[in-house]
């Protein structure tokens, strides 16, 4: 019987990915934990938690008998720029926090979320493939790079069942964005249904790779849930979903909304969207475990809005 761990459950992608879980397994079979406090009742069973305590993690995983762990919190790209060393405590000490207690708990199952942001300015730009050159210039990116070798060590040296994705920006209504470089695809939607002009931090032709939340929770539950004789890669699989620049989604978000207008004021953030790929090429996700995207990016825009004007 699962019983699952989500840290980082009030973050972007764990809002999103605690309610999926829930109605997947039932609120019983899940605790929510993050470093504040929630602020409104989850439904489920919720622990303050600070990752960067061993113990602690090790004492809630006994308490509630855990056995499957979505590690989910972390610092994002943009704000991992701001301040690199405090980044890396958390998203690295973390990690090695969580993989030493899936060790000595022998726990069935691990996630961790890798990025698009592990690639670098040498990796092929357009279709990047699964295997590549991977050579990040970010303090996000070469953590992420870390991570998926050490979740391959782990794997290979203790036998854990590590299952990870590199997520490309992720778009959703649940929730404000969380200090990424693709957050302005969050941002625009938010503003756009207030009736606020936008102004964007990188330039108009800027393609970067996306995906709407639902098609993420999807993918992570789908992941996790493949039987493991079909998971071929244990650092971190190509996800892919939608491609497209700040331009691009403002004229798709004017068929909607006529009166919304956008400027450009790019920022350091430019250079880190710079370096990362056009597009993913996520074949290898799509033979092992049978993934497809659902949304493109006029389905995407109207279910944002269909939501975001509730």
């Amino acid at each position: 019987m699962e019983k699952i761990l989500i840290t980082g459950a009030l973050g972007q992608l764990g809002t999103d990915l605690l309610e999926g879980l829930i109605q997947r397994y039932g609120p019983e079979h899940i605790i929510a934990t993050d470093l504040k406090p929630a602020n409104r009742d989850l439904g489920v069973v919720f622990e303050e938690l600070d990752v960067l305590d061993g113990d602690q993690l090790g004492q809630v995983i006994n308490r509630h008998k855990v056995n499957q762990i979505y590690h989910l919190a972390a610092i994002l790209s943009a704000r991992a720029e701001n301040n690199p060393l405090m980044a890396w405590d958390i998203n690295m000490t973390g990690l090695f926090n969580v993989l030493e207690a899936a060790r000595i708990f022998d726990l069935q199952k691990l996630f961790w979320p890798s990025s698009i942001a592990m690639f670098g300015p040498d990796t092929p730009k357009d279709q990047t493939p699964q295997k590549t050159i991977a050579n990040p210039n970010t303090i996000y990116g070469i953590q992420k790079l870390a991570g998926e070798r050490w979740c391959e060590y782990y794997h290979q040296r203790y036998g854990l069942d590590i299952r990870s994705v590199r997520y490309p920006g992720l778009i959703g209504y649940k929730s404000m964005a969380g200090g990424g470089t693709t957050d302005y695809a969050v941002d625009i939607y938010f503003n756009a249904a207030r009736g606020q002009d936008f102004t964007c931090f990188l330039k108009e032709d800027t393609q970067l790779p996306m995906l709407y939340m639902k098609d993420a929770v999807r993918a992570t539950i789908e992941l996790m849930e493949s039987d493991p004789s079909k998971i071929s890669i244990r650092s971190s699989y190509n996800l892919a979903g939608l491609s497209f620049t700040p331009l691009e989604i403002y004229q798709e978000i004017i068929k909607t909304k006529p009166d919304f207008n956008i400027s450009y004021e790019p920022d350091f953030r430019q250079k880190i969207a710079d370096s990362w790929p056009n597009s993913i090429d996520d074949s290898v996700a799509r033979a092992d475990w049978g993934w497809k995207a659902e949304f493109n990016l006029s389905e995407m825009t109207r279910d944002m809005f269909d939501h975001l004007s509730d």
